[in-house]
């Protein structure tokens, strides 16, 4: 399948490393102008510079501001008014024990991991009902169907893009704009690998330590190792396609089989 999204502009937000970075150089690949998005500035242009090798002649734009507050959503509209693809990624995780989350933190959670969407949404979507094309995609989790007891409240933050998604879509019914979101399974990176020498030890190698931890705190897993973060920039980029035009207001898991159930 060849996918073209050239003369498109894409955000992806939080793609400094990780899931969003790996997005970010799939869209770039299939030829969008690619737009990254994180605090540092830093660590954007080592990003930049990532995307740029894995997509030779890409424009790729970066924008430092904190999409968790209004101002540094208007810093990013100043710079990028208009986008055609939406990839809402950004998002925190931590283990807590439940009863000691102050609202302070549950506060912070859903202001970083739903909020920030919400607000980007509300600021795109509308052009792209205009030029009657358009693609939002927020990046959730196998953690909004399974809500894991170490991190409730990051299971709800994504249970909740769930249901934006949802109606976002219907919201945008009809425009020729498709909402939908991804759930992602245990995927491999950086914060991912604390997570998982958190909970297992740091005592060992990395593939000892990836093996235990699905073990224990995966087994339901049909792929028995986390995700790279690049299956899951595959099925978003398609979903960011005009060959996906007919999905919408979907939850599509890229999960590995962790979620045990029939439908999507």
């Amino acid at each position: 399948m060849r996918i073209d999204l050239g003369g498109r502009t894409a955000v992806v937000t939080g793609s400094s490393q990780g899931i969003g970075l790996a997005v970010a150089a799939g869209l770039a690949q299939a030829g969008a102008r690619t737009v990254l998005t994180g605090r540092g500035e830093d660590r954007l242009r080592q990003a930049a510079d990532r995307v740029a090798g894995a997509a030779p002649g890409a424009e790729v734009v970066t924008v430092a501001s904190d999409l968790t507050t209004s101002e540094g959503a208007e810093a990013l509209l100043r710079e990028v008014p208009d986008a055609d693809v939406l990839v809402n990624n950004l998002g925190i995780f931590e283990v807590a024990a439940p009863l000691e989350i102050t609202d302070e933190r549950w506060r912070t959670y859903f202001d970083t991991n739903v909020l920030s969407a919400v607000r980007l949404i509300r600021a795109y979507l509308p052009g792209m009902e205009r030029r009657g094309w358009g693609r939002v995609l927020n990046i959730a989790s196998d953690s909004a169907l399974v809500i894991p007891a170490e991190m409730i409240h990051y299971g709800m933050t994504k249970t909740a893009l769930l249901a934006v998604s949802r109606g976002f879509a219907k919201a945008a019914a009809g425009t020729g704009v498709t909402v939908n979101s991804v759930i992602a399974g245990p995927t491999h990176t950086p914060g991912v690998e604390d997570f998982v020498y958190d909970l297992v030890g740091r005592d060992r190698p990395w593939e000892e330590a990836q093996r235990e931890f699905m073990r224990l705190h995966r087994p339901q897993s049909l792929l028995g190792r986390l995700i790279e973060p690049e299956e899951i920039a595959h099925l978003v980029v398609y979903l960011s396609s005009p060959q996906a035009s007919a999905t919408t207001g979907a939850a599509v898991r890229v999960d590995g089989g962790y979620v045990d159930s029939i439908v999507p």
